[in-house]
C-alpha cells in the first residue's frame, strides 16, 4: 500500500502493519478431535516460523485463541538485528565468553537464514539487508563501545568503532561515538508471518482459530491438548510458541514480561540518505530505536517499562509517544516527523537478552519457545531451527544457550 493510498488521520493504538496488504491465512474453527504429528500453540511469527520448518515432514495444527497475526508479532517494529540486547563484553560476563560468541554467531547466521527463507519462498515482505548503527548512551559510553567492537570483531563479526568525529562526519549525528555493523535487516512482521503461514498451509499444515488451549498433559506416546471447543487435540509433539505471553504453570526463570511503545511517522521529504539503509538504536536505559521503510515512514520505538499491564493505558501511549518523538527530533533536528500510527504492546525480557527455547519441565514431547527481548524474529527463527531439530531426533549444538 503506497503513501498515496492511506488515511492521514493519526492512527493511535494502531500499528502500522495493520493496514499491510496480504495478511490472509486460511483458518478453521475445531469441531472434532483431531491427531497431529505437530501441534503448535500460537499463530505469530514464532509460531509461524515453527509451521513452516516442521510441515516439511511433519503433519501438522496451529492453534491460536486469536485470528493469526494479532498478537505481539502487529506490534512489532521489525529491526531484524543479530545483536542481542545485552552486548557481546556484558554477555561475556553473565554467560561466559564461549558460550555469549556462540550466542552472538547464532544471531547472525538466524539473520542470514531468514534472508535465505524469504528469498527461496518468495515471500513479499519488504525485507531488506540493513546496517546497524549502535550509538553511545547512559548505559555503555564510548569507551564500553570501542571494547564491544573490539571484541566482535575477534569473533569475525562485522562491526567497526566510530568515533564522535566519524559519526558526526558521515551521519551527522552528535554522539561520543557509535559501533557500525553490518549483516541486519528490516521488513513488515505481518506480511512476514502470514507468508509462512501460507506455504506451512500449502504442504498441508491447518491453522485453527479461534481456539484455546486450556490444558495439557502428556503420556510416553505424546501429548494431548484439551480446548476450549471441547474438543481435544492428540499430538506426538506439542510446541508452545508464545512469544511474550508466558503460558501458566510453565517456568520461566529470569524472565519478565514489560510494555513498549511505538510509532511511524507520515512520509516526509527530509530523510537522511542514510536513514533508508541502517537500524538505530542507543545504548542507554530506557533507549530510543529508529528505522525508515522503503516508502518513508520512519518508525520508532522504545520508552519500555517493567510493568506488563501498562502498554493498555491510553494515556500512557500518548505521553510515551510524545517522549519518543522529543527524543528523535533531538537526534535528527532537521527531520520532518509528523506522527501517524502510534501503538504499544507487551515484551518479553530476561537477564541476558536471551530467550527460553528448551523442553517443558516435567512433561515428554513439549518445548515452550518465549521470552524474546528485542530480537523477537530473529530468535523466532533460531527457535523453529532448534525446536525442528530435537523433534526428528537430533541434537542442535546450540541449544544449551537457550534452555536455561
Amino acid at each position: 500500500m503506497t503513501g498515496a493510498t492511506r488515511k492521514r488521520d493519526l492512527r493511535t493504538g494502531r500499528s502500522l502493519w495493520a493496514d499491510s496488504h496480504g495478511l490472509g491465512v486460511p483458518t478453521r474453527p475445531l469441531t472434532q478431535a483431531i491427531s497431529v504429528d505437530v501441534a503448535i500453540v500460537g499463530a505469530g511469527i514464532s509460531g509461524a516460523f515453527m509451521a513452516h520448518e516442521l510441515s516439511k515432514d511433519h503433519s501438522v495444527a496451529v492453534l491460536d485463541r486469536r485470528p493469526p497475526l494479532t498478537g505481539s508479532t502487529m506490534a512489532s517494529t521489525a529491526l531484524l538485528q543479530w545483536e542481542i540486547d545485552l552486548p557481546l563484553t556484558a554477555l561475556s560476563d553473565r554467560i561466559g565468553v564461549a558460550k555469549a560468541r556462540r550466542a552472538y554467531l547464532r544471531s547472525y547466521r538466524a539473520v542470514e537464514d531468514l534472508r535465505r527463507i524469504v528469498a527461496e519462498e518468495r515471500i513479499v515482505c519488504g525485507l531488506r539487508p540493513k546496517s546497524s548503527l549502535y550509538l553511545a548512551g547512559d548505559a555503555y559510553g564510548s569507551r564500553a563501545l570501542e571494547a564491544e567492537a573490539h571484541a566482535r570483531a575477534q569473533i569475525g563479526l562485522d562491526s567497526r568503532y566510530l568515533s564522535k568525529a566519524e559519526l558526526r562526519d558521515r551521519f551527522g549525528l552528535d554522539r561520543t561515538g557509535a559501533i557500525l555493523s553490518t549483516g541486519s535487516a528490516a521488513g513488515d512482521p505481518a506480511r512476514l508471518a502470514a507468508g509462512l503461514l501460507r506455504r506451512a498451509h500449502a504442504r498441508g499444515a491447518r491453522i485453527w482459530s479461534p481456539v484455546e488451549v486450556t490444558q495439557a498433559a502428556s503420556d510416553p506416546d505424546g501429548v494431548t491438548l484439551l480446548t476450549d471447543a471441547g474438543h481435544a487435540v492428540r499430538a506426538k509433539h506439542a510446541v508452545f510458541c508464545c512469544g511474550y505471553e508466558f503460558p501458566k504453570g510453565m517456568p520461566t526463570p529470569g524472565a519478565s514480561v514489560v510494555s513498549t511503545w511505538a510509532m511511524a511517522s507520515k512520509p516526509g521529504r527530509h530523510r537522511p540518505v542514510w536513514l533508508v539503509d541502517a537500524l538505530v538504536w542507543e545504548a542507554s536505559d530506557p533507549y530510543l530505536y529508529l528505522r525508515m521503510d522503503p516508502e518513508g515512514w520512519i518508525i520508532a520505538g522504545g520508552e519500555d517499562e517493567a510493568d506488563a499491564t501498562a502498554h493498555e493505558d491510553s494515556k500512557k501511549l500518548e505521553r510515551k509517544s510524545a517522549i519518543l518523538t522529543a527524543k528523535l527530533r533531538r537526534l535528527l533536528p532537521d527531520v520532518d516527523f509528523t506522527i501517524d500510527y502510534i501503538w504499544a504492546g507487551a515484551f518479553g525480557s530476561s537477564a541476558t537478552g536471551l530467550p527460553s527455547i528448551g523442553p517443558v519441565e516435567g512433561m515428554d514431547h513439549t518445548w515452550a519457545v518465549m521470552g524474546f527481548g528485542g530480537n523477537g524474529i530473529t530468535y523466532s527463527a533460531i527457535a523453529a531451527e532448534i525446536v525442528s531439530t530435537e523433534v526428528r531426533g537430533k541434537h542442535d549444538p546450540d541449544s544449551d544457550l537457550y534452555n536455561g
